[in-house]
């Protein structure tokens, strides 16, 4: 039996709003916002947060002194189509020089990395 249900995904970030704004550009859904948090609803099923954090320092990736403590997976059924539009977002491109690969990983404007994925 389980102890808990995920009620949340909770993203570090200096600017709540705007990442907020960003995944629910990437991802769709309803945002609801509070002072220093912003929730992002029905896009994936669980709700994907982002609250402020003075002194935000982004995850290095990929880093071997450093963790990234945790990324993104996003599924999609283009990925030329869907780096065009994360780019045109704000994304950063952390790693797709190789084309053949399934997956190629971005940082979101506040430096989280994520992954597209074929899907």
């Amino acid at each position: 039996m389980a102890v808990a249900t995920l009620g949340a995904v909770v993203l570090d970030c200096p600017d709540p709003v705007a990442l907020g704004g960003f995944y629910a550009e990437v991802l769709g859904g309803e945002i609801e916002r509070e002072e220093d948090w912003v929730d992002l609803k029905g896009a994936t099923g669980v709700t994907l947060s982002f609250q402020a954090a003075p002194g935000f320092v982004p995850p290095q990736w990929p880093r071997p002194d450093g963790s990234q403590q945790f990324h993104l997976d996003l599924t999609v059924r283009d990925l030329d189509a869907a780096e065009r539009e994360v780019l045109a977002l704000g994304a950063k491109v952390l790693e797709a020089e190789d084309r053949e690969r399934t997956f190629r990983v971005y940082a979101d404007p506040a430096g989280h990395p994520f992954c597209l994925c074929a899907g």
